[in-house]
């Protein structure tokens, strides 16, 4: 489970913007939080609102880029395998923020999660040359803090870990351990935290193209399990049935295709989904077999988004979605947002962003699950929440947040746009 996020000097946020899921005391909705493992509450749900272009995409990047950083750097050890550290070039771009007359390139990530019952906390600064800083505790306990090449220990995990002093400036000392530690030491020290980003860290950015429907269908998330585990897929229609699209069941079939690279023949599973043809008379006389590509975009985004968040509610973990809204109907992601926060949820979390304020009411949210991203004259972004405003519990979100109330709504003068004379 997530507990806290925080980006420093990335692309539009110059200062330190914090991300705390810690819940606040208040006594509305507790069916709303979980439980850590050392009894921390956290919430479940983290709706992130903001005008165009504050940033709400930028923070949901940060999360993005700091798992991407690490696990680019991360390389699959093959027996007998000797590895030069120093000439590897890394993918990701860092993007510092740019809009102030001393650029800093030094950018900052820190991340704090409970997973198997301890609490890691992990962070690193860099520029895009060279890592900086690098720290990572263990149930408080310091496995090791990084000062440029230089590299510290605690006496228990130091045991383990002194052997591997050297370090290139350009790489993260984890990505060191990661290549060189034997299973049993990482298993000790790393598995819980790689585990984390591979089980239960999901940041869900896909783009969807508005050119064709065509164009959408290739970028739908299709999870092995769909294919494979008829229980799981019995949910994911459940699902679709729910909503009232039409789609009475989804068809794994097997097509014959050819290998581009060798040429060859092969068998792929496809999926189609199922719907009923009637007859003059209102019945159901068939059913006919259609491509993903045949259905809306809407569809196709909620049967990639309820893939994850069936596993997410089962397995636990932290879904984090930019624009959850775009393209579904409102009631659509009410349905979402109300399956993380529902009282048999015990082990997911969501984190999205929106500019749908149906679900701004404190009928839907507590207050610390409403966060706020707003961006000041000079370019500069920042992360606040409702509990940080000491809103009343009473307040009606949606219609103060239009009133300019909470900051982090659009500022513009219909004057100067349609000309005075064109209001009355």
């Amino acid at each position: 489970m997530l507990i806290m996020f925080k980006a420093k000097n990335y692309t539009s946020f110059k200062d330190e913007a914090i991300l705390d899921l810690r819940a606040a005391s208040y006594k509305q909705h507790m069916s709303h939080l979980l439980d850590s493992s050392d009894g921390t509450k956290l919430l479940k749900t983290t709706a992130i609102y903001g005008a165009n272009a504050s940033g709400k995409s930028n923070f949901i990047s940060a999360m993005f880029f700091f798992e991407s950083y690490i696990f680019e750097q991360f390389i699959t050890k093959k027996d007998n395998e000797e590895y030069d550290f120093s000439g590897r070039d890394l993918e990701t771009e860092l993007e510092p923020f740019q809009l102030s007359e001393n650029v800093n390139d030094a950018s900052e990530f820190d991340i704090i999660f409970s997973y198997n019952n301890k609490k890691i906390q992990y962070g690193f600064e860099c520029t895009a040359k060279e890592v900086l800083n690098e720290w990572y505790y263990i149930d408080d306990k310091k496995v090791f803090e990084r000062n440029k090449e230089e590299i510290s220990y605690s006496k228990f995990y130091g045991k383990y870990l002194k052997s591997y002093t050297k370090v290139p400036k350009e790489r993260l000392y984890l990505s060191v351990l990661e290549y060189f530690l034997e299973e049993d030491v990482k298993e000790i020290v790393m598995n819980d935290f790689m585990n984390f980003f591979f089980k239960e860290y999901d940041v869900f950015l896909e783009v969807f193209f508005e050119s064709t429907v065509k164009s959408i269908a290739g970028l739908v998330r299709l999870n092995e399990r769909l294919v494979g585990d008829t229980d799981f897929r019995k949910k994911v229609e459940q699902y679709l049935n729910q909503i009232d699209v039409g789609i009475k069941g989804l068809d794994i079939q097997v097509k014959t295709i050819v290998d581009e690279k060798t040429g060859k023949e092969k068998e792929k599973k496809i999926v189609k989904t199922v719907h009923d043809v009637y007859d003059d008379f209102g019945n159901v006389a068939n059913q006919k077999f259609f491509e993903l590509h045949q259905e809306s975009t809407g569809t196709l985004r909620f049967l990639s988004y309820i893939q994850e968040v069936i596993g997410m509610t089962e397995r636990g973990g932290v879904f984090i979605v930019d624009e959850i809204s775009a393209r579904l109907h409102p009631l659509l992601t009410k349905l979402i947002v109300d399956i993380f926060q529902s009282s048999s949820n015990k082990k997911a979390q969501l984190i999205f962003t929106t500019h749908d304020i149906s679900l701004l009411n404190k009928e839907q949210f507590r207050r610390d699950e409403v966060v706020f991203v707003d961006k000041n004259i000079r370019g500069e972004s920042s992360v606040y929440s409702l509990s940080d405003l000491k809103v009343r519990d009473d307040a009606t979100f949606n219609k103060d947040y239009l009133q300019g109330k909470y900051g982090a709504i659009p500022i513009f003068n219909y004057d100067e746009i349609l000309g005075s004379d064109s209001i009355e």
